[in-house]
């Protein structure tokens, strides 16, 4: 039986500096069966400069005029209402996570206890950055989007070297690019990650829909993080490439039963097809009435349901002995 997959439902910047916004967002991910609820903090001076662009993606969902600066402050919540969205988590019963996007924020997020380190693509190669949650020894969940392998290889030295445990470390294959087009995603490259590093290793997912990380659960992704929103007409950078909370609960319902699906990989009957052997399977019967005596052929036997009987499989053992009874067109023979 596979593990469950470890699901984490990205709100990101989806709560548009609203925090009531955000703690509507910790109950939808709740009640649609996430194990994760996932935020972005970060101080937005501290995260990019003012002549930082605007990525293609979000000049089409913002105001194409203003500047990624000033489109960050209006939609990042401040330091104080993650206090807030860390004990609606405890007290709804999921858990808190968010992603600190600069130094500040990392020590921001450290005061809130929180025991596990989401570092985004785009901090993969912020040295300064990986070295400072790598010291606290704690999980590290990295994201891989646009990276080589030799990349990420630093990214995992950096970390270990500055104190983290290599196996406390999962890695996550990601098309950084929203949304992403199918033929971008290259899901075989989770395959790699896990070869090649031998890490817990799993999906995080910007295609559209939820096709793409129920097929990567059943290609071994012990992760799956999706971003999700609470309208996809909302304005803001990411609610078009998100799912809805209805989308969101198809999708994490579809994980579940492909989780049971996977089973042991041992080729064996199951046991609800058990009872339905002796149906689908076919035994030896007489062909026609057969007289004690006579000698079985291809003339008076043949293969015929219910299963129950001597299998077809011992059909050469069976031609040419000789009936011990009479037989009945259609009876089950017997030898």
């Amino acid at each position: 039986m596979k593990n469950r997959t470890l699901i984490i439902a990205e709100a990101g910047v989806n709560y548009n500096g609203c925090l009531e916004l955000a703690k509507k967002m910790v109950y939808t991910a709740k009640e649609c069966g996430a194990d994760i609820v996932k935020f972005q903090t970060a101080k937005a001076e501290l995260l990019m400069s003012r002549y930082a662009q605007k990525a293609d993606y979000q000049k089409k969902t913002t105001d194409a005029y203003e500047s990624q600066l000033e489109m960050c402050r209006k939609i990042l919540l401040p330091y104080e209402d993650f206090y807030y969205l860390k004990e609606l988590c405890e007290e709804v019963g999921i858990t808190f996570l968010s992603t600190p996007f600069e130094l500040e924020s990392i020590d921001f997020l450290r005061s809130l206890s929180m025991d596990t380190w989401k570092i985004p693509s785009g901090e993969i190669t912020n040295l300064p950055y990986l070295e400072k949650i790598g010291s606290f020894n704690q999980k590290v969940i990295l994201s891989t989007g646009m990276c080589r392998l030799e990349e990420v290889a630093a990214a995992i030295d950096i970390l270990t070297n500055s104190g983290t445990d290599r196996n406390k470390i999962s890695l996550l294959h990601c098309t950084t690019e929203y949304p992403a087009p199918y033929e971008s995603v290259n899901l075989r490259a989770m395959i790699t990650l896990k070869k090649n590093f031998r890490l817990q290793t799993g999906y995080s997912d910007h295609t559209p829909g939820i096709t793409i990380p129920i097929a990567a659960v059943a290609m071994g992704a012990e992760i799956i993080e999706k971003h999700f929103t609470l309208d996809k007409q909302m304005e803001g950078p990411d609610h078009k490439a998100s799912l809805d909370p209805i989308e969101l609960k198809s999708m994490i319902s579809a994980i579940r039963n492909v989780e049971a699906a996977l089973g042991t990989g041992e080729k064996v009957p199951s046991e609800c097809e058990k009872k339905n052997m002796a149906i689908a399977r076919k035994s030896l019967v007489a062909k026609r009435a057969i007289r004690k005596g006579e000698i079985f052929s291809e003339d008076n036997i043949t293969a015929k349901r219910p299963g129950n009987g001597v299998s077809p499989m011992y059909w050469y053992e069976v031609l040419g002995t000789r009936a011990l009874r009479d037989f009945s067109e259609d009876e089950l023979i017997e030898i």
